[in-house]
């Protein structure tokens, strides 16, 4: 089982640097008003969705402690997440308030992720 979690966490790892290296990517354009949300963040967000969905049941299953309030506060700022790069994903330009706010609410996601215990 130990395995199985630990393949799902570097998945989840992968969808995190898709979603945040896809911003990244963006930083000069932002200036511009030309950044846009690319395909690879809404792929990273969806992949990070799904493989947090199977860490959490595959901890459950496994017989380990769950800190759900974390879950839940990681959850709904994925959802944000998630739902704004999907709006956007078909507008050629963003505005730099809203694409930052993305690169700003993954970032939270990680520090939460790391930091909160």
């Amino acid at each position: 089982m130990d395995v199985l979690i630990n393949v799902f966490v570097g998945l989840h790892i992968v969808g995190i640097a898709a979603l945040l290296g896809g911003f990244l990517s963006q930083l000069t354009a932002i200036r511009g008003g030309g950044a846009r949300m690319t395909p690879g963040m809404l792929h990273g967000a969806l992949t990070m969705l799904v493989t947090g969905a199977a860490l959490v049941g595959l901890n459950q299953a496994d017989d380990q402690t769950v800190n759900t309030v974390k879950i839940g506060v990681k959850l709904a700022l994925l959802v944000v997440i998630l739902g704004l790069v999907y709006v956007k994903r078909d507008e050629e330009k963003v505005e730099p308030a809203l694409f930052g706010a993305v690169g700003a609410l993954t970032t939270v996601n990680i520090f939460i992720a790391v930091l909160w215990t």
